[in-house]
Protein backbone atom coordinates (compact mmCIF):
# COMPACT_ATOMS: atom_id res chain seq x y z
CA UNK A 1 0.00 0.00 0.00
CA UNK A 2 1.38 3.39 -0.96
CA UNK A 3 1.72 6.10 1.64
CA UNK A 4 -0.63 9.04 1.17
CA UNK A 5 1.10 12.25 2.11
CA UNK A 6 -0.95 14.96 3.72
CA UNK A 7 -2.49 17.65 1.53
CA UNK A 8 -5.64 18.74 3.37
CA UNK A 9 -6.56 20.95 6.33
CA UNK A 10 -3.75 21.03 8.93
CA UNK A 11 -6.17 21.47 11.84
CA UNK A 12 -7.99 18.30 10.79
CA UNK A 13 -4.62 16.55 10.58
CA UNK A 14 -3.78 17.51 14.16
CA UNK A 15 -7.22 16.43 15.40
CA UNK A 16 -6.85 13.06 13.65
CA UNK A 17 -3.38 12.61 15.12
CA UNK A 18 -4.66 13.28 18.65
CA UNK A 19 -7.54 10.83 18.20
CA UNK A 20 -5.30 8.14 16.74
CA UNK A 21 -2.60 8.66 19.39
CA UNK A 22 -5.16 8.52 22.20
CA UNK A 23 -6.17 5.04 21.06
CA UNK A 24 -2.58 3.82 20.52
CA UNK A 25 -1.00 2.40 23.70
CA UNK A 26 2.52 2.77 22.21
CA UNK A 27 2.26 6.57 22.16
CA UNK A 28 3.51 8.44 25.22
CA UNK A 29 4.05 12.02 26.21
CA UNK A 30 7.37 12.30 24.38
CA UNK A 31 5.72 11.20 21.12
CA UNK A 32 2.97 13.77 21.61
CA UNK A 33 5.48 16.48 22.40
CA UNK A 34 7.66 15.69 19.41
CA UNK A 35 4.75 15.47 16.97
CA UNK A 36 3.40 18.80 18.20
CA UNK A 37 6.86 20.38 17.81
CA UNK A 38 7.08 19.02 14.27
CA UNK A 39 3.57 20.34 13.59
CA UNK A 40 4.48 23.85 14.79
CA UNK A 41 7.66 23.77 12.69
CA UNK A 42 5.57 22.59 9.72
CA UNK A 43 3.29 25.61 10.26
CA UNK A 44 6.32 27.93 10.23
CA UNK A 45 7.24 26.44 6.83
CA UNK A 46 3.78 27.27 5.45
CA UNK A 47 2.68 23.60 5.40
CA UNK A 48 5.24 22.44 2.84
CA UNK A 49 5.49 18.68 2.77
CA UNK A 50 8.15 17.43 3.35
CA UNK A 51 9.91 19.67 5.83
CA UNK A 52 13.65 19.65 6.29
CA UNK A 53 14.51 19.51 9.99
CA UNK A 54 17.47 19.56 12.32
CA UNK A 55 17.11 18.05 15.77
CA UNK A 56 18.47 21.20 17.43
CA UNK A 57 15.52 23.15 15.95
CA UNK A 58 12.88 20.70 17.15
CA UNK A 59 14.13 19.44 20.52
CA UNK A 60 13.76 22.67 22.57
CA UNK A 61 10.10 23.23 21.71
CA UNK A 62 9.35 19.60 22.51
CA UNK A 63 11.18 19.88 25.84
CA UNK A 64 13.43 17.00 24.75
CA UNK A 65 16.90 17.35 26.25
CA UNK A 66 18.60 14.12 25.16
CA UNK A 67 19.40 13.43 21.53
CA UNK A 68 18.95 9.68 22.19
CA UNK A 69 15.35 10.34 23.23
CA UNK A 70 14.73 12.54 20.20
CA UNK A 71 16.11 10.01 17.72
CA UNK A 72 14.34 7.05 19.32
CA UNK A 73 11.02 8.92 19.39
CA UNK A 74 11.15 10.22 15.81
CA UNK A 75 12.04 6.73 14.57
CA UNK A 76 9.10 5.31 16.53
CA UNK A 77 6.70 7.89 15.07
CA UNK A 78 7.92 6.75 11.67
CA UNK A 79 7.66 3.04 12.47
CA UNK A 80 4.15 3.47 13.95
CA UNK A 81 2.95 5.24 10.79
CA UNK A 82 2.49 8.80 12.04
CA UNK A 83 5.17 10.39 9.85
CA UNK A 84 7.57 9.41 7.10
CA UNK A 85 11.07 10.13 8.38
CA UNK A 86 14.10 10.11 6.11
CA UNK A 87 17.19 10.74 8.23
CA UNK A 88 20.16 12.62 6.88
CA UNK A 89 23.52 11.44 8.08
CA UNK A 90 25.14 14.62 6.76
CA UNK A 91 25.16 17.38 9.38
CA UNK A 92 24.89 19.99 6.61
CA UNK A 93 21.62 18.55 5.27
CA UNK A 94 18.43 18.33 7.28
CA UNK A 95 16.42 15.17 7.67
CA UNK A 96 13.10 15.03 5.84
CA UNK A 97 9.74 14.59 7.53
CA UNK A 98 6.57 13.98 5.54
CA UNK A 99 3.22 14.28 7.26
CA UNK A 100 1.04 11.29 6.43
CA UNK A 101 -2.70 11.66 5.96
CA UNK A 102 -4.71 9.58 8.41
Amino acid sequence: MAIKYFSGNPVDQLACFIQKARDDPRIGTTHLSLYLSLFVFWHSKKWENPISIYSHDIMPSGKIAASNTYHRTIRELHRYGYIEYIPSYNHLLGSLVYFIEF
